[in-house]
């Protein structure tokens, strides 16, 4: 699958609403930048080995300084992956082939988050907090959790402190929802 090429106009659909469906990796780049074009052919390599499961946008800076500027882009090659959004992982450079296929490879692994639930399920504890996040009712699981925490003591407070931490950080630091309630698990907490 080919690259797609995005623009000021298009990122929104084209890499934040699509990385909620699979990770949609960006390559901020430039025609000039030599390193650009080491890069390219390497990442859609990388990136075609995966066969649909991650996606490749580019995006040239010079013409699209907007979004560069938004997700403060000062050096290219700069490469950024997005999950539900939110920016989780990048690096800048041209890095060779081994190096970039660990990058997509570490964010093809589950979540600490997704591990985190699924020993939930697993186990069969908190089943209300794990059927809303199956029901993608973040707002019920994080409500439902910081119930939990106001209740629980030691090594149970903590497991549930990290399930909503890997939460926090699913969502992305800026959602309303992670800003909201990492606030009131920190009242609970200190």
């Amino acid at each position: 699958m080919s690259p797609v090429e995005v623009n000021d106009a298009t990122f929104d659909a084209d890499v934040l609403e699509r990385s909620k469906d699979v990770p949609v990796i960006v390559d901020f780049w430039a025609e000039w930048c030599a390193p650009c074009r080491m890069l390219a052919p390497v990442l859609e390599g990388e990136v075609e080995k995966r066969a649909g499961r991650v996606r490749l946008a580019k995006l040239d800076t010079d013409a699209n300084p907007s979004t560069a500027a938004e997700y403060g882009i000062s050096g290219i090659p700069a490469v950024k992956a997005f999950r539900n959004g939110h920016v989780v992982s990048e690096f800048v450079g041209a890095l060779p082939a081994q190096a970039v296929s660990e990058f997509l490879d570490a964010l093809l692994e589950p979540s600490e988050a997704d591990r985190l639930v699924d020993e939930l399920g697993g186990s069969g504890e908190l089943p209300e907090v794990v059927a809303a996040l199956d029901a993608g009712d973040d707002t019920r699981a994080l409500e439902l959790l910081l119930t939990e925490a106001e209740r629980a003591e030691g090594a149970e407070r903590d497991r549930i402190r990290d399930l909503m931490v890997a939460l926090f950080a699913e969502l992305g630091p800026e959602h309303p929802l992670a800003m909201d309630y990492r606030r009131r698990l920190a009242s609970i907490l200190y």
